[in-house]
C-alpha cells in the first residue's frame, strides 16, 4: 500500500532496538531538513543552520580564509565551499571526514596542543572567520554537560583572537542561556558587536543556541585598547 504524502511515517519496532533509538530514527524520517539536506546534497541537516545564521547576520560574505572547529561530517564547510567558491577552509576533529574539494581536514582533538598551530600553519594567512560546532560528549548531568561545552566554546576564543584577521568573525555553539557573562564579557572586548541566535533548523527541543561575535577589533590589551 502506498503511503499518502505528508503522513508521518512510523518506524516498526524490531529485535534489540531500544525505544529511544526507535524515537531517534523516527524523527530522522520525517525531519524536512534531514530530507531537504539528501536532495540537496549536504552530508548533515546541520548545515542549514549556518546557512540561516549567514542568512541573518551576513558571516560569510567576501570570505576567503575560514576555520571550521568540529568539521564532522562535513556539512559547515559544504556550505562556505558553495558560498564562497574561492575560499580556504581548514577543518579539525576528532571523528573521521571524507574529503571535501577546497578543504584541509585534520583528524585529531582541537584541545590537544598541538592543534592550534597546525590550524594556523595549514591556513597559511589570517582567517576571516572561525567557526565552531563543536560541543563535548555529554554525560546526562546539565551542570557538567554545560560546563564542559562552554569550555570548548571559550578555547575556541582563545583561537580566533591568535588566528583572526581585524574585523573577522566567531561563530561557536552554546548551550541554552547562551554564553555565560565573563565570557560575553570578553568576546565584547574582543569584537564589535557580540549576538546570540537559535536558527529554524536548530530543533525546538534542542539547547542548543550559537554565539555570534563579529567585528574583531585585533589584538587587544586588557583595558581594552588595540595594543
Amino acid at each position: 500500500m502506498t503511503r499518502g504524502i505528508g503522513l508521518k511515517q512510523r518506524v516498526k519496532t524490531a529485535r534489540g532496538r531500544t525505544a529511544a533509538s526507535t524515537r531517534w530514527l523516527e524523527r530522522q524520517l520525517n525531519d524536512p531538513y534531514v530530507k531537504k539536506a539528501k536532495a540537496e546534497g549536504y552530508r548533515s541537516r546541520a548545515a542549514y543552520k549556518l546557512i540561516e545564521l549567514d542568512e541573518r547576520f551576513h558571516i560569510l560574505r567576501g570570505a576567503t580564509r575560514v576555520i571550521d572547529l568540529g568539521i564532522a561530517p562535513g556539512g559547515w564547510t559544504q556550505v562556505v565551499r558553495k558560498q564562497c567558491p574561492k575560499a580556504k577552509v581548514v577543518g579539525i576533529d576528532l571523528l573521521p571526514t571524507d574529503p571535501i574539494d577546497g578543504a584541509i581536514i585534520l583528524e585529531m582533538d582541537f584541545m590537544s596542543d598541538e592543534a592550534p598551530g597546525l590550524l594556523a600553519a595549514a591556513l597559511d594567512g589570517k582567517a576571516d572567520i572561525v567557526l565552531s560546532d563543536m560541543a563535548a560528549n555529554t554525560v546526562g548531568h546539565t551542570r557538567t554537560d554545560h560546563l564542559r561545552t562552554m569550555g570548548l566554546v571559550e578555547a575556541g576564543c582563545q583561537f580566533a583572537s591568535e588566528v583572526l584577521r581585524p574585523g573577522g568573525t566567531y561563530v561557536a555553539k552554546v548551550l541554552a542561556g547562551g554564553a555565560d557573562n565573563n565570557l560575553v564579557a570578553e568576546l565584547k572586548r574582543l569584537f564589535a558587536t557580540v549576538k546570540h541566535a537559535k536558527p529554524p533548523a536548530s530543533r525546538k527541543d534542542s539547547s542548543e543556541w550559537y554565539v555570534i561575535a563579529q567585528g574583531f577589533k585585533g589584538v587587544v590589551g586588557s583595558n581594552g585598547a588595540e595594543v
